[in-house]
């Protein structure tokens, strides 16, 4: 983990401490990333219980919910899908926040429409989602520790309002 993704973990750890609230987190692409930097800070089981690492569709469904027809109409690397994983991990895990993390990390499984570096955030805060889509570039490390740097960063900003 870079010293920023360190840094942002443990900014996200003091405003959900202060709120009283927890945090979860499921995520593909990363391959648990998120849940790492997050652990990784000193007091974290005050605010996180459980995160999920849900590679493949399958998983998707069984661990979070996530529609079989979300999946075959617009694919894994969705704004759909990210919804609903971001849905269906908060409501799992008891959490007030979620982050929900699919993309194509690569260096193959791109697609003209969804080319390599595509990454699909889902931030669940206190009943609301909000998704956001970002385009990475780099190779498949870069593209992972990029996106953990985003969703860190992003939802400490979320936590900010």
């Amino acid at each position: 983990m870079t010293e920023d993704i360190n840094n942002l973990a443990q900014l996200l750890g003091e405003k959900l401490f202060a709120k009283n609230w927890h945090i979860t987190c499921a995520e593909s692409c990363t391959g648990g990333g998120i849940g790492f930097a997050i652990t990784s800070t000193a007091g974290s089981s005050a605010w996180f219980n459980k995160g999920f690492i849900t590679y493949s569709n399958e998983a998707k469904q069984a661990m979070l919910g996530v529609q079989q027809d979300t999946l075959v109409e617009h694919g894994a690397v969705s704004e759909q899908t990210v919804t609903e994983m971001a849905i269906g991990a908060a409501q799992q895990a008891a959490a007030n926040v979620a982050i929900s993390i699919s993309g194509i990390a690569g260096p193959d499984g791109g697609t003209p429409g969804k080319p390599v570096g595509t990454v699909w955030f889902g931030f669940f805060v206190d009943g609301q989602v909000v998704t956001k889509k970002q385009q990475f570039n780099g190779d498949r490390e870069a593209v992972r520790i990029k996106a953990i740097e985003f969703a860190l960063s992003n939802t400490v900003k979320l936590l900010a309002n």
